[in-house]
């Protein structure tokens, strides 16, 4: 079935061999400072960092796309150009529309669950942000990954810590975590992403898991740093993994 190994491209981009297949997330693949700021209005600060690799390098050998929610920080109008557009592309329902209307052949949009070659994919929930900024962001989406003679999986997706990411990991037991803890602030208020202290809760859960925090870095609305994350991890007496770009990790 072959190995499995997660590369952090940048940000929350990641390119995934699981169960024989190679599955590419949340797909920003523009040059440095390609979108706009997420703090200075009319300026295109973001990304802040160029990309670890070669888009060519990052496109071979891909099986699919799995895209969390189609925020400019994980789909760009870079990916919409140069992705591969007959993919199986896996998205959440609140995105279908916008995916509809996109070039892409082979959309796949799940509800609750699905099957692609031997991998069966859970799509969970949470809260990209507080209350008061959920309507103005939008749903966001995990993902879950299970096949057998794998570990399983959880991609958190840009969520706070809260029931239902407890509750999920309770459910799915996963082996792996990824989550989503730069840190950013929305409007200069808000915080819409997990920091420190709940990138460290997750780590508490699930003590067993490999843990990996990743879209860290990169966006100019992001506080967390991977020396910050570090340090406080190694305060907590937790394990948690905090990859460079273009970091792979074997599993």
């Amino acid at each position: 079935m072959g190995n499995t190994s997660i590369q952090l491209i940048r940000n929350a981009t990641l390119k995934i061999n699981y169960a024989g297949k190679t599955l590419l997330i949340d797909p920003m693949l523009g040059e440095k400072h390609s979108i706009r700021s997420f703090v200075v209005p009319d300026q295109n600060l973001n990304p802040t960092v160029d990309l670890s690799m070669p888009v060519s390098d990052l496109l071979e050998g891909l099986d699919a796309i799995f895209l969390t929610h189609a925020h400019p920080d994980h789909f760009d109008p870079a990916a919409m150009e140069m992705l591969p557009k007959n993919l199986p592309f896996f998205a959440q329902p609140f995105d279908a529309k916008m995916l509809a209307d996109s070039p892409f052949e082979n959309v796949k949009v799940i509800e609750d669950s699905t099957e692609f070659e031997g991998i069966t994919i859970h799509r969970t929930g949470g809260k990209h942000g507080p209350e008061q900024v959920l309507e103005a962001l939008g749903q966001v989406s995990g993902f879950v990954l299970q096949a057998e003679g794998a570990p399983t999986i959880y991609i958190i997706g840009d969520c706070l810590w809260d029931a239902e990411i407890e509750g999920n990991i309770e459910k799915y037991n996963p082996e792996v975590i990824v989550m989503n803890a730069g840190g950013a602030i929305f409007m200069g208020a808000d915080r819409i992403l997990m920091d420190e202290e709940e990138a460290i809760k997750v780590a508490k859960k699930a003590p067993n898991a490999t843990k990996i925090a990743v879209h860290i870095e990169s966006l100019d609305h992001c506080q967390v740093t991977r020396s910050s994350l570090a340090e406080k991890a190694q305060q907590a007496a937790v394990e948690l993994l905090v990859p460079q770009d273009g970091s792979i990790i074997e599993l």
